[in-house]
Order: C-alpha cells, then structure tokens, then sequence
C-alpha cells in the first residue's frame, strides 16, 4: 500500500511542481516591487516616440499664444496627415503625440464647447478635423496615438473660474477621448496662469484621471499624472542614474505635480530615489519612468527661419544614447509647417538617424555565444548565463536569493571589435541594479571599459574600439538578485 501511495502522490505533486515553477529545481525569483504595469512595459518597448507641436503658433511664428488670435489665420495650404505618419513609419516611430490644444486654446478639432477651433478657420471651409485625420492616419499606418491637451487656456473665459473651467476642461477630454478610436497616452503639462477673473486656476486632477480611466483605461498619463514623468529638462537627456522606481513624495499625493517636476529639474529627486532604492529604505515607492523631451529644431513649432537648424545626426545619435540608452523613452518634437507637412529637412534627418541606429544593433556579436556565471539560480538552466544572450526577452540570467553582486562572462570565440554594449533588465520583475561594470580580457588581467549605476529597460555604453575574444559583465550591487535579460556587444556604423 504504501509503495503505492507514494507513486500516486508523486504523480499529483510532479504536475503541480511544474505548473509552480517549470521543474523540481525550484521556483522563477519573485517579483520586486514595484513593477511595471503590462501597458508601462509596452509603452517603453517603443523607445522613441513622435511630437508634433501644431496649430495657431504655426501660423503666427511664435511659441506661445495669446488666446487672442483670428482663427482665420489657421489654413495649412497641402495638410497630409498620411504624410507625417509615413515620414514617422520610416524614422522608426510607433506613436505620434499631437498638440490637440495649446496655451492659446486653439483647438485641432470642431469642439462642441469653445468657437475657438477648426470650425471657424478657412482651412477645408470649417468642415476639417486635424485630430481625425492624424488619427486614421496613424491607424491606417499601424502608428499608435497620443493626445496632448492644455490644462492652460488663454482663451476660455472660464479659466480661473476652477469649477466651471475643470467641467468644460472634462468635457473637451470628453470629446478626445470618445470620438478618435484608442488612445494609448495622454500628455499633460503643468503651465497654469491667471484666469480674466485675476485668479489663479486649480487644476481637478482627479477628476481628469476619471475621464481618462473611464474612456481610455488603457492609457498611460503623461507628466501630470501618475504614470509616466517628465526627465526634468527639454534637452531630451536622462541621468547616467535613472530610475523607474521612485518615491511617492507628498508632491505627488497632493497633485503637486509642479513642485514635484520641479524636484527633477535640480536633481533632487534622482539622487533621493536612487538612495532610498539603494537602501531598500521603507518608504513607498512607485513604477514612474521617464520620457525624455526634446525638439528636433530649436524651436518647438514650426518656424521658416529654422529650416536650416536641424539638429545633425550626431547631436541627434547623442541624445539616443542618453534618452533610450539612460533607461528612458525618447519623445521628438517634428513641428509640421505651414503647409501641413513634416518639412524634408526634418524629414531627411530623421530617416539618417533610424538607419544609423539600425545599422549599429542589427548585428549582437555576443548572440548565443557561450557564457558561464560566478552564479546560476539554483543551478537552475532556465536562469543560466546563456539565457542573456539568447534574443529572447522573456528568457534571463538570475542568481540566488541574496546575491546581489554577480558577474557574467562571454567568450565571443575569437577576436572582435565592438565599440557598444547593451544591457537590459527583465523589468517585468523590477528594477534592481545599481552599479556595474564591463571588462575584456587582455593577457590574464581584465580591463574595465565601462561603467555604470542604473540599467533598467536598457542601458547603452559608448566607448572605443577594443579587441577581445572573452567580455565579463559584473554586477556590483543591485536590491535584490539582478535578472540581466540581454547582454549585447555592437560594432558602430557612425
């Protein structure tokens, strides 16, 4: 009886044991939070994403509206939305923000709720809806679409009137939000002035979210809102140390959301949220990454006199790295011009850009190359060091449990040149590194050719030409066993 009592409960607890954790060898590392939502990991999987800062600034040549303007002068001669999501389709591009509403409050679309809109321009004799060309354009190209809308309107009479401007705010997002198909963010500044009445407006957040979440549960909020942050700057750079896991300031709980972009801009926050993650402190934290901001012009709409101010490849190429590279998403301004068009100059630079970057990361020389580890998680092969350089991203090398400092080695089987690395994190488990370093082997002694604090989605090292046949990645600290998803080596195209 007993011999086979023991046959019968082995074969129950057998199934079990894998459905747990794959095989008797133990179980996958438990998550560390916080974690990225299923919505914030795709999100950060595009890496770069389109402005397209366009409207009544376009037509006067400023940067900031009044609220006073002549809808007349708003007639784009040869609008093509197909146009701007061609270009961007080539560039490599998989959302397109578009200025919905500036400050001046004039709106790309027929509102129901102000005259100040497309309907009184002469473009398309009042009958045109940029956000509904843009966004079936974007559709019919398999572009996604973001929204931005001024919380600032120096047009509407209501502003600063805080209850009866937050309705008619709620119900133009009412309107974005239900007429255009999905929208996967919504971007939110913080500008806020003075209302006709001489005070200042106050912004009902909360009952922003609700319309979002209700319309568009989906969508991620950008800035003023709890899912993504800004960077703190509009060079489009992240720090060298950048985490998504960040501390709920009493800013954030008191939709401070000024003052806590404000903490950003000097730095403040970074090197807090990367103390208190170093340390494990007990304070609460949260999933916030950063987008990175920036115009492809000096400017952020469109102005003649910058045709010839681009941004080169190489100023371009640079705030890659330190955006993509520095664990951020990289959001580029391309203003569309008077004619309704992404200018060729832009145009030209743009797709320069993609296809460098395509010709650098096309070719991982360390890809299924033999690796070993100084630890495997329980010995475990579905967390062995080879499992960070299988292409594979939901495979990844782990450790123990408490080993927080680790090191991998690559032996790319002869001699090669590489200039770039890349290192990513399984995210979906939580941000854990938080200092590293890469070496290659020359003689018997290694030699360090990078170094860095904070991996996360993914961190690019730049650095010289070198020559080696094997490469060692270590992990010096991190909050808990590290999970190295990709470990890659490149040759540069530029």
């Amino acid at each position: 009886m007993w011999p086979r009592f023991f046959i019968l409960f082995g074969l129950i607890l057998f199934p079990m044991a894998v459905l747990a954790g794959g095989d008797m060898g133990g179980r996958p590392p438990a998550p560390l939070a916080p974690v990225p939502s299923p919505q914030q990991i795709a999100w950060q999987a595009m890496e770069t994403i389109a402005f397209a800062h366009f409207g009544m600034n376009t037509f006067t040549n400023r940067e900031w509206g009044e609220g006073t303007e002549d809808p007349a002068l708003f007639n784009p001669s040869a609008f093509d939305a197909t146009q701007w999501a061609r270009v961007l389709k080539d560039a490599g591009f998989q959302m397109l923000i578009l200025t919905a509403k500036h400050h001046d409050g004039f709106c790309l679309w027929p509102s129901a709720y102000t005259e100040h809109s497309v309907k009184n321009s002469p473009w398309k004799g009042g009958k045109g809806d940029v956000v509904r060309e843009v966004a079936d354009a974007c559709r019919q190209a398999g572009l996604k679409l973001g929204i931005y809308l001024s919380p600032w309107d120096r047009h509407e009479r209501t502003y600063g009137d805080s209850p009866a401007y937050n309705t008619f705010f709620q119900n133009q997002l009412r309107e974005l939000l239900s007429n255009y198909g999905e929208v996967t963010e919504v971007w939110f500044d913080g500008a806020c002035g003075e209302g006709p009445n001489g005070k200042r407006q106050e912004y009902d957040w909360d009952a922003y979210y609700t319309v979002i979440r209700n319309l568009q549960p989906q969508a991620l909020i950008f800035g003023c809102g709890p899912d993504i942050r800004w960077v703190g700057n509009e060079s489009g750079v992240a720090r060298e140390t950048e985490w998504s896991v960040q501390p709920v300031t009493e800013e954030i709980r008191k939709r401070d959301w000024v003052g806590h972009q404000r903490w950003f801009m000097d730095g403040g926050g970074a090197r807090y949220a990367d103390e208190a993650a170093r340390n494990n402190a007990s304070i609460e934290f949260m999933w916030y990454p950063a987008e990175c901001d920036v115009s492809i012009r000096p400017g952020w709409f469109y102005h003649p006199e910058e045709d010839g101010e681009v941004k080169s490849l190489e100023q371009l190429l640079d705030i890659y790295y330190k955006s993509v590279g520095r664990n951020g998403v990289l959001l580029l301004n391309i203003p569309p011009d008077r004619r309704g068009l992404i200018h060729e100059n832009d145009a030209r630079r743009l797709l320069e850009l993609r296809q460098v970057i395509d010709a650098t990361f096309q070719n991982n020389l360390a890809l299924n190359q033999s690796a070993t580890a100084s630890n495997i998680r329980q010995k475990d092969p579905r967390f062995g060091p080879e499992k960070a350089l299988d292409g594979d991203p939901t495979t990844y090398w782990a450790t123990e449990d408490g080993i927080t400092a680790a090191s991998l080695v690559v032996d790319l089987g002869q001699p090669t040149v590489f200039d770039r690395a890349l290192i990513q994190e399984h995210i979906a488990l939580g941000q854990r590194v938080c200092r590293y370093t890469i070496e290659v082997l020359e003689g018997e002694a290694w030699k360090p050719i990078a170094k860095g604090t904070t991996i996360g989605y993914k961190k690019l090292d730049r650095f010289e030409p070198v020559t080696a046949s094997k490469v060692r990645l270590t992990i010096h600290q991190s909050r808990a066993c590290p999970l190295i998803q990709t470990f890659g080596l490149y040759r540069t195209s530029q």
